[in-house]
């Protein structure tokens, strides 16, 4: 069996850090860079997708390998793929926020008994409120989390932040650190075993 590698890169806010690091291994990503629109790279052995069906093609053996955030292996737990490296790049804070003035979530705890949190990640969210003990009911939201308290949606949120600011402009502020979210790379369990050589010259190259 050939040992060549289809890799599921990410496109979005990993992207221009996951080809750096491609072109580093000597991949020729041109291509990529100069194609917003086509997704699959049969020359260089790239596919592009949102990192958040990484772990799907990786799982279901499309791509042998690909790159994707923390957040998004957290709240897609149960995929079957091998984290195998973190990466370093695309460091994000996953934090719970809420609205400036007070601690809307501890006053609804209070009051309630329960607090009502917005997020693109039901999974983590629960998580952490049940590991802490409080009792949340999850909003699952697809757009910008931080509309959610402003509107009276919720008491709070949980999401991604890099700088923060997006969360100070909307009159939010960080009540909670959850982890630290950065770029990993995953394999396919079954490519794992019959390319492992090499995948693991590549684990070896990005580790030097």
């Amino acid at each position: 069996m050939s040992d060549r590698l289809m890799v599921a890169v990410p496109r979005g806010a990993l992207f221009e850090g996951t080809l750096d690091l491609l072109e580093r291994l000597e991949l020729d990503v041109a291509e990529v860079r100069a194609n917003d629109r086509k997704l699959l790279f049969e020359g260089p052995g790239i596919v592009t997708m949102r990192p958040s069906d990484v772990p799907t093609y990786v799982e279901h053996g499309s791509a042998d390998i690909g790159i994707t955030g923390k957040d998004v292996l957290l709240e897609q737990s149960d995929r079957k793929v091998y984290e195998l490296l973190d990466l370093g790049y695309g460091e994000c804070r996953m934090v719970v926020a809420a609205r400036n003035g007070g601690d809307p979530i501890a006053d609804a705890l209070r009051r309630l008994g329960r607090v009502r949190i917005a997020t693109k990640y039901p999974r983590v969210a629960a998580e952490h409120f049940a590991r802490t003990g409080r009792q949340a009911e999850i909003v699952e939201v697809k757009g910008s989390v931080e509309l959610a308290p402003l509107t009276g949606l919720v008491d709070g949120i949980v999401d991604l932040t890099a700088t923060g600011r997006t969360l100070e402009e909307n009159d939010l502020r960080v009540l909670e650190d959850i982890g630290v979210c950065t770029a990993r790379l995953i394999a396919n369990p079954v490519s794992h075993k019959l390319k492992a050589a090499a995948i693991d010259r590549l684990v070896e190259r990005i580790r030097r």
